[in-house]
């Protein structure tokens, strides 16, 4: 492989760099040694300006900027020396940079930060100016503050908040204000402050819950107590204004995530001290409470619920719980009682398709499963099968010639993302790399897909082909790498390859060194403990932590761990899977709820933890694409999802 640029290809881990072209001469040892020596001294100095930005250190940062005068990226130099001086850097200043460095990633960067610092100024005029040239937009902050400016000018923006306006702890400094100026300017109504309130408790956002109490009047001291000490809020008692009443039944709420017991007692107490509505919206808290559990009472509280206002995640849950009892009825009329945005999602529009099918509504149901039926995803493919067809692989593109993979080698973001995945620095490589694909023609994509497969990057070669929607090459949405090691291996563990390569796609995207939060590691991303124990089990002579980066160490303990639990799941790969994430425990509590056989894709769509639940439904819908890929034959992901048991039994795992 020839280095492009000046950058040299990423190797996989364990593997020697690719060599020079033939074409060049090989530097004597020496010169090449102190070239090297060279190269890495200017790395580890951009490593650390770039931390020195990162803890807002202007002194050291413009001292580091300044011994990297011809550094291969002069872009991030540059933003990295002016980050940390961004609150007093001036308008000029800033624009400059914005000039020079117009179209790129790091601008589009920089904007985003300033704009950030333009709105905590109420610098109106500039932000408006500068707002249209923001790329991305996908800032929630910046929204916040865009409806803020309109605001401020008396624009009536109280629709367009009340949409935004849904995630209490990410609001911070921009959504707090705006907040706060739509009620003062009389756009947000009381009814709108109390549905903050009761949002902010909901998703345990105690300074949101603050500053809404003080703007209806109601104490905030009360109101951070609701959220963090329910049992202290609970015995001041329903207090005689609605605020209070609302505190009150956020603490509730709060505490029905402890003792349901304690709720459903002291709401009953004060029941005629509350209104219809509070009452309902009382047991619409605990209902929601009781639901992220899959308590048997959910279904029945939330009956109770009957004319509460409810929250967005509050009318997901009540259509999960609905789904659990088989009430198509209230399916339909709960999703339909959604916001347009949130309605429109996939998964709600192929429930709401199903409500319809079993309400005799059938042209209904076709109508909304056409629409997300060309999808590949866990609800595009149901709704296929809805539709009478099954998961199939489609013919493949041509592939790239080589004039397009010399177009895409030619790219400068590509050559900055290979320099910043040679420094393991995923996040400013991923950030270069998609924005090289802004505009790009699907002949462009599949070629770029592929040169990422040439430098041995496949999470962007996946994610790259997964942007074409009339060209396919699926051998680049779903590789194979390491075939050598993983097939043998599952064959001889009787594990089905396409489950397999499935996990890891979703686990890693195939990145060997990837390494989570809480420390798994590798490919199948085992955690340490994790993988003593597997070792231990299987004898795996000589193991120590340090092994699980070591692809075939990590296949075999990854492949024999799915395997024990998939054993212990009586063979469900839905199970099975969801045991991998959030543990087996968990996984046996879960089907322990169940009396009767569940239908698989109601069993996914009722996990109660959102990573899992979305965990689960990428794993399966990957191995029905691996299989439809491997067996050359079109697939069922229903039958792969098959029927949920109650729990029969299994051996103890960790």
């Amino acid at each position: 492989m020839v280095p492009v640029g000046g950058y040299a290809p990423v190797p996989a881990p364990g593997q020697a760099p690719p060599s020079a072209s033939s074409g060049l001469q090989p530097l004597p040892s020496a010169a090449a040694s102190a070239a090297v020596d060279a190269q890495r001294e200017q790395d580890n100095l951009f490593l650390q300006l770039r931390e020195a930005s990162r803890q807002n250190d202007a002194d050291r940062a413009a001292g580091l900027a300044a011994r990297l005068p011809n550094y291969a990226i002069p872009s991030y130099v540059d933003y990295y020396r002016l980050k940390p001086r961004l609150r007093d850097a001036s308008n000029e200043e800033v624009l400059d940079f914005l000039k020079r460095y117009e179209g790129s990633a790091i601008a589009d960067r920089l904007r985003n930060d300033w704009l950030l610092e333009l709105g905590r100024r109420r610098d109106w005029a500039q932000f408006d100016r500068e707002l249209p040239r923001f790329v991305k937009n996908d800032d929630y902050q910046l929204k916040c503050y865009a409806l803020l400016s309109r605001a401020v000018k008396g624009q009536n923006v109280a629709d367009e908040a009340r949409v935004l306006l849904d995630n209490p702890p990410n609001y911070g400094d921009a959504c707090a204000a705006l907040v706060a100026q739509l009620a003062q300017s009389g756009q947000f109504t009381t009814k709108d402050l109390l549905a903050q309130l009761r949002l902010a408790g909901e998703m345990h956002a105690t300074g949101p819950s603050r500053r809404t109490a003080l703007l209806l009047g109601a104490s905030d001291t009360r109101a951070a107590q609701a959220v963090d000490v329910p049992a202290l809020a609970m015995a001041r008692g329903v207090g005689s204004t609605p605020a209070e009443r609302q505190i009150y039944l956020v603490a509730l709420g709060r505490m029905a995530r402890t003792s349901m017991k304690l709720a459903t007692v002291a709401l009953n107490k004060n029941a005629s001290k509350l209104s219809a509505e509070e009452l309902a919206t009382g047991w619409a808290n605990i209902a929601y409470a009781a639901s992220l559990t899959l308590a048997p009472d959910a279904y029945d509280d939330w009956q109770r619920a009957a004319g509460a206002p409810l929250s967005w995640q509050q009318l997901e849950w009540k259509t999960r719980i609905a789904l659990r009892r088989g009430d198509w009825k209230m399916v339909r009329s709960t999703i339909e009682a959604m916001e347009k945005p949130q309605r429109e999602q996939t998964g709600w529009t192929y429930w709401l398709a199903r409500a319809y099918v079993a309400l005799d509504r059938k042209d209904d149901a076709q109508t909304l499963l056409r629409r997300i039926a060309d999808q590949n995803s866990f609800y595009g493919q149901l709704a296929m099968e809805e539709l009478g067809q099954q998961i199939a692989t489609p013919p493949s593109a041509a592939p790239p010639t080589p004039a397009e993979l010399a177009q895409a080698a030619s790219n400068p973001g590509f050559k900055r993302a290979l320099k910043f995945f040679s420094l393991r620095l995923r996040f400013e490589g991923t950030r270069e790399w998609n924005w090289a694909l802004n505009n790009m023609t699907e002949r462009q994509l599949l070629a770029s897909a592929e040169y990422a497969r040439q430098n041995q990057i496949l999470d962007r070669m996946v994610s790259t082909s997964e942007r074409t929607r009339t060209e396919f090459d699926y051998t680049q949405r779903f590789p194979a790498p390491h075939d050598d090691i993983l097939q043998p291996t599952a064959q001889s563990l009787g594990l089905d390859q396409a489950w397999v390569y499935g996990l890891i796609r979703q686990e890693s995207r195939f990145v060997t060194d990837a390494q989570s939060g809480v420390g798994a590691a590798g490919l199948m991303q085992v955690m340490p403990s994790t993988g003593k124990w597997v070792a231990e089990k299987i004898g795996l002579a000589d193991y120590g932590h340090g092994m699980l980066n070591d692809i075939r160490t990590n296949i075999v303990l990854g492949t024999n761990y799915l395997n024990m639990v998939l054993a212990n799941a009586d063979g469900s790969q839905v199970l099975a899977t969801a045991a991998y994430n959030a543990g087996p425990a968990r996984a046996r509590s879960w089907r322990g709820l169940l009396n009767t056989p569940m239908e698989g894709a109601i069993f996914v769509e009722t996990i109660p933890f959102d990573e899992t639940r979305t965990y689960v439904r990428n794993v399966m819908s990957n191995a029905t694409n691996y299989a439809a890929l491997f067996d050359r034959r079109p697939q069922s992901l229903k039958a792969r999802l098959g029927t949920i048991s109650p729990r029969s039994g299994g051996i103890g795992l960790p």
